[in-house]
């Protein structure tokens, strides 16, 4: 294999996909990069497994065809190192591949392209193209609810659940939940679920931008996004999604309707001196105010008091105020509308003249 490109255009594909390669590996061609030479397109690819990134790029000089894997991160330090305006050449000499620019050379090692894992054909059963901003946007809202290294591994994800024309996100921990609809363009009434994991949607909300559309295809083991000539592929979790309809609270009246920056500044400044493990508040809801308390075990104390909207029953109610935080950050609008139905329940959060978007919250005892 050899090749010559600019720096440039080498360094962009390579910042792509390296956030899939981990520092540390079970199998050592897994910290490698898959180089593919041929047709007048050179083609990365960093897989750990459970996520592939794709990048391809055209280049005008490829003296010979071929594949290899290399180091995908000292690749990437080569990169960033050399001048911006430099040209790479990479050559295969024995099973070494030597980088030359300008003055600079370097020889990396390789492993064979025959032992790097590679997932071809996903056997998609559902397809759609949409705006990569109105994907970003139902991440965004979402994925702070998805649970970190739980026993029920299939909280450790986010559900996508397309039928008709909706695309709804949704990720629970068990203790709180986040929930966003976008409507889509699409012929296809079947209803589609699938859960990716939660590497896998950290690394499609980074590959996301403001412009341009990206082709979703969902299989039976695999979800794939493709991109500004970026394939992404992820497996999926195998297990059922908690049925989330049934956390959802009806509300009836006992509905708080707040500005949502000033309910969220009085939640950010008790939580100073609430208790840094279990992270709780006391919110008192009277006519026309909330009042939120915080203490800890060093005995200090934190209150304050938000101007709202209120007219349901006067009550007591504890919670996570990371979690209120969380959906409150997520919310759009200025307003917000906070329901409960009593101190023992969930509440429900949302913008009040916006239903895509829910966010429920599980009460702690204080």
């Amino acid at each position: 294999m050899k090749f010559t490109v600019a720096r440039a255009s080498l360094l962009k594909p390579l910042q792509a996909v390296i956030g899939v390669v981990e520092r540390r590996q079970t199998m050592p061609v897994l910290a490698n990069v898959l180089l593919a030479a041929q047709e007048g397109k050179l083609t990365i690819t960093a897989t750990d497994l459970e996520v592939e990134l794709v990048a391809a790029m055209e280049i005008d000089t490829i003296d010979v065809p071929g594949d290899i894997t290399v180091p995908g991160r000292k690749l990437l330090d080569i990169c960033r190192a050399l001048p911006e305006q430099a040209t790479v050449s990479a050559a295969l000499e024995g099973d070494r591949l030597v980088i030359k620019s300008g003055r600079s050379r370097f020889v990396l090692s390789t492993l064979p392209a025959a032992e790097f894992p590679i997932i071809d054909d996903i056997a998609a059963d559902y397809e759609i193209e949409l705006e990569q901003s109105a994907l970003g946007r139902l991440l965004e809202k979402t994925h702070f609810s998805m649970a970190q290294q739980d026993v029920r591994y299939y909280l450790n994800g986010l559900l996508i659940e397309a039928g008709g024309t909706t695309l709804r996100a949704v990720a629970t921990d068990g203790h709180r939940l986040a929930l966003c609809d976008i409507a889509i363009d699409s012929q296809d009434t079947s209803s589609h679920q699938v859960i990716i994991p939660r590497k896998g949607v950290l690394e499609l909300q980074r590959l996301l931008g403001d412009e341009g559309t990206v082709k979703i295809s969902l299989g039976s083991n695999h979800a794939r996004a493709e991109l500004n000539n970026i394939r992404f592929t992820s497996k999926l979790i195998d297990g059922r999604f908690p049925d989330y309809d049934k956390v959802i609270p009806e509300l009836e009246g006992n509905v708080l309707s707040a500005s949502r920056d000033a309910l969220r500044n009085g939640l950010q400044r008790a939580a100073i001196l609430s208790n840094e493990k279990f992270r709780g508040v006391r919110l008192e809801l009277r006519r026309q105010s909330l009042k939120i308390q915080a203490n800890n075990p060093d005995q200090e104390e934190a209150e304050d008091e938000v101007e709202v909207d209120y007219g349901g029953e006067e009550m007591e109610i504890g919670f996570n105020v990371n979690y209120l935080l969380d959906a409150l950050a997520a919310v759009d609008g200025d307003y917000v509308e906070f329901g409960v139905v009593d101190p023992n329940s969930s509440c429900l959060i949302h913008e009040p003249d916006d239903q895509s978007c829910k966010y429920v919250v599980m009460p702690m005892r204080l």
